[in-house]
């Protein structure tokens, strides 16, 4: 129970990781509210969870600004405060670069950078107006240092996620606030199993993957849980590369046979 009274917010809190995380964070002892475009999965997600005296679910569209800020002042009417925000919620349209129109450009970046970016804004303002510190958490990814042109507005959105979360760690440290940034490999969700994943490219993933295997949403939530905790108290503006070993592999593995 190292988040024990704690209060989160989790964007794209529906399925996928999100829903992995607001259950551990839960598990861990915080009260969570998540915040999803999906309003029928985000029912689902809330009923499921079992935690109806400590779950507050709100459909937010993290592209707009003033569902953002919506989304935290009903934390805060719920709860009291707010003392962990979680990025989370993103899309990663699959897509020929050559193919990619400005509407496909402004979505992809208005959902998952500057709903980063608002995020981290609101959070850090009510932390800030509380006096007592907090921990903002950004899910990017490996693509946001790896080029894959078939995701490229995808990769180029999360490494402006790094920079929303380097800058606004120096910008907020003085406060107490930590800024970190978790970027998952390839995990076993709704998101990749849907656009992400061909018998093909299953091998080509696993074949730069040292341990040999696609991550479990559960595992990208135990590292959010360890960042939003007092034991990742010195860490604040780094991302964190939960990826099965792929960034540090410069060749592929070799095929068993």
């Amino acid at each position: 129970m190292k988040l024990a009274g704690k209060i989160a917010v989790v964007t794209g809190g529906a399925q996928g990781i999100g829903r992995a995380t607001a259950e551990r964070l839960l598990l861990e002892g915080a009260n969570v509210v998540i915040g999803d475009v999906n309003q029928t999965r985000l029912e689902e997600t809330a009923l499921a969870l079992g935690q109806p005296d400590r779950i507050l679910a709100l459909v937010t569209d993290v592209s707009k600004k003033e569902e953002v800020e919506t989304l935290v002042t009903a934390a805060v009417r719920r709860f009291g405060r707010i003392d962990i925000m979680v990025n989370n919620a993103g899309i990663a349209p699959v897509q020929d670069f050559l193919s990619v129109t400005k509407a496909d450009y402004d979505k992809v970046l208005g959902i998952n950078l500057e709903g980063a970016f608002w995020g981290t804004q609101a959070a850090a303002r009510q932390m800030i107006a509380q006096g007592h510190g907090g921990v903002i958490i950004n899910m990017s990814s490996i693509n946001s240092g790896l080029a894959n042109p078939n995701v490229a507005i995808y990769a180029i959105s999360k490494a402006g996620m790094n920079q929303v979360t380097g800058t606004a760690a120096v910008a907020f440290a003085p406060h107490g606030i930590r800024v970190v940034g978790v970027g998952p490999g390839t995990i076993d969700t709704e998101m990749v199993r849907g656009d992400f994943v061909s018998s093909a490219t299953d091998r080509a993933i696993l074949a730069r993957t040292p341990l040999g295997r696609y991550g479990k949403a559960e595992e990208i939530a135990s590292v959010v849980a360890f960042l939003a905790s007092d034991d990742a108290s010195y860490i604040t503006g780094e991302t964190i590369y939960p990826d099965g070993g792929r960034r540090v592999l410069n060749y592929v593995m070799p095929e068993k046979r």
